[in-house]
């Protein structure tokens, strides 16, 4: 078992020091990890700095003292992905990103498609976006990452048509094979750059949509034989392309 992740805000001058864990990270790790001396640890600001640690004392409820080897950072992966994701209905655009994150996307664009039902307003649309950062997060350590994916604004159709206009690769997922899509699975990527992904939301990406798309340099791909759901198609794109890239070689 890999030690586990745990974030703080910055690890400046923390190298080969005593550093103390505190807050809310501090009580995950002594009241629910139930962490002791000598057992081992990561830190990370989640930006790709990271070091390993070693439990010296646990104090009170939320408080661990660590001595801390040199912080390290981790060179941002190539090519990177980034998934637009339409927003999903209820809790579905939350599985999305934690297992998106999980695999190893680098960034994630949430999306208010023409055929959404879901759309983020005002306050909602800023607690969602809170929610899908805090998955990201979460995630993120779960799955022992010490650079978590970048989770941005919500994007207009406009905005992601510009995204991937300046993608060195850009692709929309549509699983309608009369409309002439190609294999995902067979498609010429590059080695480095930017891959931008487009998962449309359950009812389609609109024809208008895939019009502004195409204008910008986008193709329609599709993945095998069956049709996921907006919530896992991502995350199954991802795959293949991490595996295609070499990135999981």
């Amino acid at each position: 078992m890999t030690a586990p992740v745990f974030v703080v805000e910055s690890l400046e001058r923390a190298g080969g020091a005593e550093f103390v864990l505190d807050g809310p990270e501090g009580r995950h790790a002594v009241s629910v990890k139930r962490l002791r001396a000598g057992e081992e640890v990561v830190l990370t600001d989640g930006h790709g700095r990271w070091a390993e640690g070693v439990v010296k004392a646990a104090e009170g409820k939320d408080r661990l003292v660590l001595e801390l080897g040199a912080v390290a950072e981790e060179a941002p992966e190539r090519p990177r992905i980034t998934v637009v994701q339409a927003l999903p209905k209820g809790d579905r655009g939350e599985l999305a990103v934690e297992t998106m994150t999980e695999t190893g996307v680098d960034a994630i664009v949430p999306w208010a498609a023409a055929r959404c039902i879901t759309q983020w307003k005002g306050e909602r649309g800023a607690k969602a976006l809170g929610k899908w950062r805090a998955t990201a997060r979460e995630a993120g350590k779960q799955s022992r990452r010490v650079r978590f994916p970048e989770v941005a604004d919500a994007a207009t159709t406009k905005q992601v048509a510009a995204l991937l206009a300046a993608a060195d690769f850009a692709a929309v997922l549509h699983e309608d094979r009369d409309y002439g899509s190609e294999a995902l699975a067979t498609a010429d990527l590059p080695a480095e750059g930017e891959i931008v992904l487009v998962v449309g939301p359950e009812g389609g990406v609109s024809p208008e949509e895939l019009a502004l798309f195409e204008e910008a340099g986008a193709k329609a791909y599709r993945l095998g034989r069956t049709v996921l759901r907006t919530s896992t198609a991502g995350t199954a794109a991802t795959a293949l392309l991490l595996g295609r890239t070499g990135r999981w070689s």
